[in-house]
């Protein structure tokens, strides 16, 4: 098959591919292409030949015919042989797609309402990757934001990083909503699934910086979670790897800590921020779906009512399971002592961990 389609750099067609998957798919996307140009060639011109040559015009008659058992064998056989012959390989693709056997390295990949969540099974680690571009900027109502340039909407604060020639292996999952982990230059594009595990797999050819989307309708910010695969030299991804695992190891909270609420509110604002802005507003005045939690019955009410709706999830807002039982306490915790609330309680880490069970 020829590996033409993709000369173009995904300017009519799709984009370099990065790996044998993704051009075994390019690839066929030619072939499967160059059987319909031939059969639209050979059925319209079979009919347009036919009536032209047979046109009234030029003195011929309409004829009356019934059944040819010869020609209603070949209108059968012939589209079964053409569909075999595209199956073959289109078969092939995809069951190399779904061959996961054998990864040198495997990633649990979660959708969560709007971003992705990475954790990196085999070293220990974990991170979330957020669109990096502020709102503002991209909403950008006054003009007078900075200068987006071409990638303002596929920017994360973190890409997933992987090492160059290396069989990675992708578990998808979702926190909520169904999502789907797509990059085009890798070939790959696999649904994530509240409840279930999906696999799927690429190996990157070359080092470099490459970007996909969420390509599952989730929601309000669908357009807002974008995909960002760093590729690295082994030795560089080595090193990344070990400067993540002592970053990990640094920032990581001791579930038996006692915090006082000044501790709480200070680290809920940065939790609140990264993670609830977007749909509540930076002052708690909320629109839309998203109701305010300035005097809201939840922000002032029982906490642990607070804490469910947090941890469960309601109506537009998705359940925060991802967040760390610190986080949920500080940002409970900064809900109900800023944002226009002074209700004055806090809650501690222990106690968002027992009522997660």
């Amino acid at each position: 098959m020829p590996a033409c389609t993709y000369a173009i750099d995904g300017k009519y067609t799709f984009q370099t591919p990065q790996t044998l998957i993704a051009r075994d798919i390019s690839d066929l996307h030619a072939w499967i292409m160059a059987v319909i140009v031939v059969i639209f060639i050979a059925v319209f011109g079979v009919m347009f030949y036919s009536i032209f040559k047979h046109r009234k015009a030029s003195g011929h008659k309409a004829r009356h015919f019934h059944e040819n058992t010869t020609v209603e064998v070949l209108w059968t056989l012939i589209p079964a042989v053409i569909l075999v012959i595209m199956a073959w390989p289109a078969a092939k693709v995809v069951l190399a797609q779904k061959d996961t056997r054998d990864a040198e390295l495997t990633i649990k990949a979660t959708g969560y309402q709007w971003f992705w969540g990475y954790d990196y099974l085999d070293h220990g680690f974990g991170f979330k990757s957020k669109l990096a571009t502020p709102r503002n900027q991209i909403e950008d109502y006054h003009r007078d934001s900075k200068q987006k340039d071409a990638h303002y909407l596929l920017e994360v604060t973190e890409p997933l990083v992987v090492p160059v020639g290396t069989k990675v292996r992708i578990l998808a999952t979702s926190n909520d909503v169904i999502h789907s982990w797509g990059v085009p230059a890798f070939g790959v594009k696999q649904d994530a699934i509240p409840g279930f595990i999906r696999d799927t797999w690429f190996k990157a050819e070359k080092e470099g910086t490459f970007r996909g989307q969420c390509v599952e309708l989730c929601g309000r910010d669908h357009g807002f979670m974008p995909i960002v695969v760093q590729v690295l030299s082994k030795d560089k991804f080595a090193a990344w790897v070990e400067q993540k695992q002592k970053e990990a190891k640094a920032a990581a909270d001791d579930p038996n800590k006692v915090w006082v609420r000044d501790e709480l509110i200070a680290r809920g604002k940065t939790v609140y921020e990264a993670n609830c802005a977007a749909c509540h507003k930076s002052d708690g005045a909320g629109g839309g779906a998203f109701p305010a939690l300035t005097g809201s019955k939840i922000a002032n009410g029982p906490i642990a009512a607070h804490v469910g709706i947090v941890l469960s999830g309601k109506g537009a807002m998705p359940a925060w399971q991802g967040l760390s039982d610190t986080e949920i306490a500080a940002v409970v915790t900064y809900e109900r002592n800023a944002l226009g609330n002074s209700v004055g309680d806090f809650i501690q880490p222990k106690d968002v961990k027992a009522a997660r069970k």
